[in-house]
C-alpha cells in the first residue's frame, strides 16, 4: 500500500474532527500531530542506524577487521543507489535544498514517498559507513509529513507552508532533543516570512516531538560533555576560532559543491558509484573517524578523553606524537568534506548537517590543541573550543548563527558557553557571509534564481512564474497579410494588440489598433497595403522559462505595458501584461503572508 493511502487511512478520523473547528484551532491540532510523527520518525531513524552500525560493527576484534572499512560504505551507498534508482525513481538526496525548492517553485508541496524514503535510503547509508548525517533526511520527512498532511487536509498555501515548517522543526528538536533549536532552524533557513503568529505552532510541534524523543530515548542530552569554566582571558581565542571557523566554512562550502558537480558529470552511475566507494573506503581506512557520523569521536573530545587509534589503521602512529596529532586531525578535517561528497555523489543518501558538527568539533580541537602544544601546557580548555567549534562552523556553513547558537547549547547542556558560543559564531557567520553570500543549502538555487528571502517583495517575485501570467488569446496575423485580411482579424478579435508572425509562427513584430485606425476603412488600401507597414517591433521579448524579477526589470527599462513571451527560438506564444503581474503579485502577496 502506498505512503498516500496509509496517510489518507491515519487523517480520515482527524479530517473529519477538524471540519467542526476554526482555522486557528486546525493548525494547533494539526501542528501537534505532525510533531509526534516526526518524533517518531527521528527515533526510528536513529535506532535504524544505530542497529545497522552496531550489526556491523560489534563483532570487531583485533587488527584484521579494519579491512572491511574499505568494503562496508561501499555497499551501503549501492543498497541504497539500488532503492533509489529502481524504487524510488526520484533525487531524494540534499533534503534541506529539495524543502526549499518545494516552498519556492511548488507550492509547499512535497511527494507523499517523501515521508519514508529518504529515511530508509540514509540509515543504510550511514548505518554501512557512509561520512554524511541523518539530518537533512529527517528534515526532509519531517518537511513531507507535514506538506502532505496540510495538502490532505485542503490547507492553503500559506498554511501549507508553515505546517511544513512545523515538520522541518519538529525533525530537528526530535534527532536532537532541542526544541528551541528547531523553531530558529525553520525561522532562519526554511521560512522567509513568517509571522509571530504563526511562531505557536512551531513551538507545539518542536515541543511535541522533543518529548517524544525523550520518552523514547531518555532526556540527557544528544551530546553529553564535561566543560569548563569560561574565563574572559580566553576571549581573543575564541576570536581567533571564529576567524578558523569562517575558512574552514568556505572551504567546506565550495569544495563540496565542486567535488559533487565533478563526481555527478560522470554519466554512467554505476562507474560514480565504484570510483566513489573505492575512495571512500580508502579514506575511512587511514582515519577511521570519517566512519559514519563520527559522533562516537565527538563525545571523547567533548569529555577532554583521547581518541586511540592502535590497530585501526596505519596512521596510528600519529596519535602517539604529541605535534603529530593536530597535524592527523586537520587531515581529517581537510576530507571529511571529499568522504562526504564521496557518499553523497556516489548513491548514498545523507546531509552535510551532521559533518557540519563533526567538522566544527575537530576545527575545534585542532586550534586548542595547536595552542596548547605552543604555549607548553593547557593555556585552552579543549573541550569548551571542542563545543564551541561546532556552532561556528555551523553558524559559518549554514549561515545561520541564531540555529548554531541555541542548537550546540541545547543538544550539549552548554549555556555556560553562551558568550564564546555567541561570539565565535558572530565572527564565522559575518566573515563566511562576506566571502560567500549564500549556505550550502541555498547557492546553487539562489543561481538558478529560486530562492525565496526575507524579503517579502523578492519572495513573492520568486513565487510567480512567467509561464502561469501569459495571455494567449490575442489574434496573430502573417507578415505578408494585407490589410483586407488585418481588418478581418481585427473585427474577430476582442483586443487592441495584434502579434505578427511568419510562415513557422516566428515573432517578427505587432500591430496596434491605434496604428491602422486611419487606414482601415479605406478600402482601396485593401490589397495594396500590407500589415509589415504597420508593424512595430517589440521593444523586448520575455522568454516563456525566465525569472519574474527579469521580467520586471524589462518592464521598468522599456516602460511597457504588454511584451510578447516566445520560447528560446523566438517562437510566438503569447504576451504578459504589467496589469495582470500587478494582479498576480497582490494575489500572491496575500497567500505568503503570516500575519
Amino acid at each position: 500500500m502506498s505512503s498516500r493511502f496509509i496517510a489518507a487511512d491515519i487523517l480520515a478520523p482527524l479530517r473529519r474532527l477538524l471540519k467542526k473547528l476554526s482555522e486557528r484551532e486546525v493548525m494547533m491540532i494539526l501542528s501537534l500531530f505532525v510533531g509526534i510523527a516526526c518524533g517518531l520518525c527521528a527515533v526510528l531513524l536513529k535506532s535504524a542506524i544505530e542497529f545497522i552500525h552496531h550489526s556491523l560493527t560489534s563483532w570487531f576484534d583485533g587488527e584484521a577487521y579494519n579491512y572491511l572499512y574499505l568494503v562496508y560504505p561501499g555497499i551501503g551507498m549501492l543498497l541504497a543507489m539500488l532503492f533509489v534508482r529502481y524504487v524510488v525513481k526520484d533525487n531524494i538526496g540534499h533534503g534541506v535544498t529539495k524543502v526549499l525548492v518545494a516552498v519556492s517553485k511548488n507550492e509547499s508541496k512535497i511527494r507523499p514517498h517523501n515521508m519514508w524514503t529518504s529515511m530508509a535510503a540514509s540509515s543504510v547509508t550511514i548505518g554501512f559507513g557512509g561520512s554524511v548525517g541523518a539530518e537533512a533526511p529527517i528534515v526532509y520527512t519531517g518537511a513531507a509529513i507535514g506538506s502532505n498532511v496540510a495538502r490532505y487536509m485542503g490547507l492553503s498555501y500559506k498554511n501549507m507552508t508553515i505546517l511544513l515548517g512545523c515538520g522541518a522543526a519538529g525533525a530537528v528538536a526530535g534527532i536532537f532533543k532541542a526544541p528551541l533549536a528547531g523553531v530558529l532552524f525553520t525561522l532562519e533557513i526554511l521560512l522567509f516570512n513568517i509571522s509571530m503568529s504563526s511562531i505557536l505552532p512551531l513551538l507545539l510541534s518542536t515541543i511535541s516531538a522533543t518529548v517524544i524523543a525523550y520518552i523514547f530515548m531518555g532526556d540527557a542530552p544528544s551530546f553529553e560533555c564535561t566543560i569548563s569554566e569560561f574565563t574572559m582571558h580566553n576571549i581573543p581565542f575564541y576570536l581567533l576560532l571564529g576567524l578558523f571557523c569562517s575558512a574552514c566554512s568556505v572551504y567546506f562550502t565550495r569544495t563540496t559543491l565542486w567535488l559533487e558537480d565533478k563526481i555527478k558529470s560522470i554519466q554512467k552511475p554505476f562507474m560514480r558509484w565504484g570510483l566513489s566507494a573505492l575512495c571512500l573506503g580508502l579514506l575511512i581506512f587511514l582515519f577511521p573517524p570519517l566512519f559514519g557520523e563520527g559522533y562516537e569521536y565527538l563525545h571523547e573530545l567533548l569529555n577532554g578523553g583521547t581518541i586511540d587509534l592502535e590497530g585501526q589503521t596505519i596512521l596510528a602512529f600519529m596519535l602517539r606524537k604529541s605535534w603529530l596529532v593536530p597535524v592527523f586531525f586537520l587531515l581529517v578535517l581537510v576530507l571529511k568534506v571529499f568522504s562526504m561528497s564521496f557518499t553523497n555523489a556516489g548513491g548514498g543518501v545523507g546531509g552535510t548537517f551532521g559533518p557540519t558538527l563533526f567538522i566544527g568539533a575537530i576545527a575545534g580541537f585542532v586550534l586548542s590543541r595547536t595552542i596548547n602544544l605552543i604555549a607548553g601546557g593547557p593555556l585552552v580548555p579543549e573541550q569548551n573550543f571542542v563545543l564551541v567549534g561546532m556552532a561556528g562552523l555551523m553558524a559559518g556553513v549554514m549561515q545561520a548563527p541564531m540555529t548554531a547558537i541555541f542548537l550546540i547549547a541545547d543538544m550539549t547542556g552548554g549555556y555556560e558557553l553562551l558568550i564564546p558560543l555567541i561570539l565565535t559564531a558572530t565572527i564565522s557567520y559575518g566573515v563566511t557571509r562576506a566571502i560567500e553570500p549564500y549556505s550550502i543549502y541555498t547557492k546553487r538555487i539562489a543561481k538558478k534564481g529560486e530562492l525565496l528571502t526575507h524579503d517579502s517583495d523578492q519572495a513573492v517575485l520568486t513565487l510567480l512564474k512567467t509561464d502561469e501570467l501569459i495571455e494567449s488569446d490575442f489574434s496573430t496575423v502573417k507578415i505578408d497579410a494585407t490589410l483586407g485580411e488585418l481588418v478581418d482579424v481585427v473585427a474577430r478579435s476582442k483586443r487592441n494588440i495584434f502579434p505578427v508572425v511568419d510562415s513557422r509562427n516566428h515573432f517578427q513584430g505587432y500591430v496596434s489598433l491605434e496604428d491602422i485606425r486611419r487606414d482601415m476603412f479605406k478600402k482601396e488600401l485593401y490589397d495594396t497595403t500590407h500589415v509589415y507597414n504597420f508593424m512595430k517591433s517589440a521593444p523586448a521579448y520575455v522568454y516563456v522559462d525566465e525569472k519574474m524579477d527579469s521580467v520586471m526589470h524589462k518592464f521598468e527599462k522599456t516602460d511597457a505595458w504588454n511584451l510578447p513571451v516566445v520560447d528560446r527560438e523566438r517562437t510566438y506564444i503569447g504576451f504578459v501584461s504589467k496589469s495582470k503581474i500587478f494582479s498576480a503579485y497582490r494575489t500572491q502577496l496575500k497567500q505568503v503572508s503570516h500575519d
